[in-house]
């Protein structure tokens, strides 16, 4: 195999702030993966609060590039375990050249991906459309600028309450609520009690990723269903969010790949839990993952394209809340050639 790199900084239609800071663009990583005439491409965004760089992703690239592409490829299952112990520690890039790898091998047998994987033919879930934090004013203005059938709100503010009940005011689309780990325990009880009333669909992340003794409680009393995110980052954190969670958050880039997240799904239906995907504002490389894996999902978050004023691939449709691939083989996206001319 051939591999190939580079990096992005992509800019935001609009400043993107969550209860962590505020960010104007998102770095990101894509490779390809060339073999017997097939190119396979993937996605990894950094994000800073998980300490991996796309400087720290080239830096592994460019130290075993050699035993990236010297690997004899037949399946990605394989592929993916000899990446996971190659970069243990990063498990962004080894995100990247599975999705690659999971393209590549589409090509290779001439099939979209939701094909190998068998998924049940369920209705398919809508994304939502994330609204950032804002002033109220602003966080309005935005909804109206886009009339979607979900939004997922982050919150993570003095006034969270203040800012939910103006926002019901302007919409009866669905909301879901992302505290991105901002609050107590005590906090979020009051707060998912007053969301309750304002018809909510469920919390994401409300409290520390680590804080189990407070999620144990808040599973049990709170009246509106919780998903993690932070607290559920690779396979064996399902079954500890089991009891803790009514539901995960699976992200491809910080489980490191679709080859985990397909184990993570099956793991979560075991267990009785519900299953979402979510950004991590990846263009529309990393969200055809996301949209492959629809089948399989009670919920989705994949606007990354939406929220971004630039995009590395087309193919990916959107129309009000509605994700469609075309029926080509891999991923089904097809990379600018123009943007991509130097990878």
């Amino acid at each position: 195999m051939k591999l190939h790199y580079k990096t992005f900084n992509l800019k935001f239609q609009h400043p993107f702030t969550i209860s962590r800071g505020t960010k104007t663009h998102q770095p990101t990583l894509v490779v390809s993966l060339e073999h017997f005439g097939h190119v396979g491409y993937g996605e990894a965004p950094a994000i800073s609060y998980y300490d991996i760089t796309t400087d720290q992703m080239v830096q592994d690239i460019e130290r075993k590039k050699l035993f990236i592409e010297k690997f004899a490829f037949t399946e990605p299952e394989r592929y993916w375990h000899y990446l996971h112990h190659l970069f243990p520690k990063n498990p962004f890039l080894v995100c990247a050249l599975d999705m690659a790898a999971w393209d590549l091998y589409g090509k290779m047998k001439n099939k979209p991906l939701y094909e190998f994987w068998k998924a049940p033919h369920a209705d398919q879930p809508a994304t939502d459309y994330t609204i950032g934090i804002d002033t109220i004013e602003k966080m309005v203005e935005k909804m109206e600028a886009k009339p979607w059938p979900i939004y997922k709100i982050k919150l993570g503010t003095s006034n969270d309450i203040e800012i939910v009940t103006a926002l019901r005011k302007q919409t009866d689309a669905v909301i879901r609520i992302d505290a991105n780990a901002a609050w107590t325990a005590d906090e979020a009880l009051e707060k998912i009690t007053v969301f309750k009333d304002l018809n909510i669909e469920f919390i994401e992340q409300p409290l520390a990723k680590d804080d189990w003794e407070g999620m144990k409680k808040l599973f049990q009393e709170s009246p509106l269903p919780l998903i993690a995110d932070e607290s559920c980052v690779f396979e064996q954190d399902v079954e500890k969010c089991h009891n803790h969670f009514h539901g995960i958050n699976i992200k491809l880039t910080k489980c490191s790949g679709i080859t985990p997240a397909l184990r993570m799904v099956s793991k979560a239906r075991e267990l009785k839990m519900k299953v979402m995907a979510g950004s991590m504002n990846e263009s529309s490389i990393g969200s055809a993952a996301l949209a492959h894996l629809l089948p399989m999902l009670d919920y989705v978050d994949a606007d990354g394209p939406l929220l971004l004023e630039e995009d590395l691939a087309t193919g990916l449709n959107f129309d009000y809340g509605k994700i469609t691939i075309p029926k080509a083989p891999g991923l089904g996206v097809i990379v600018d050639e123009n943007i991509f001319n130097n990878i």
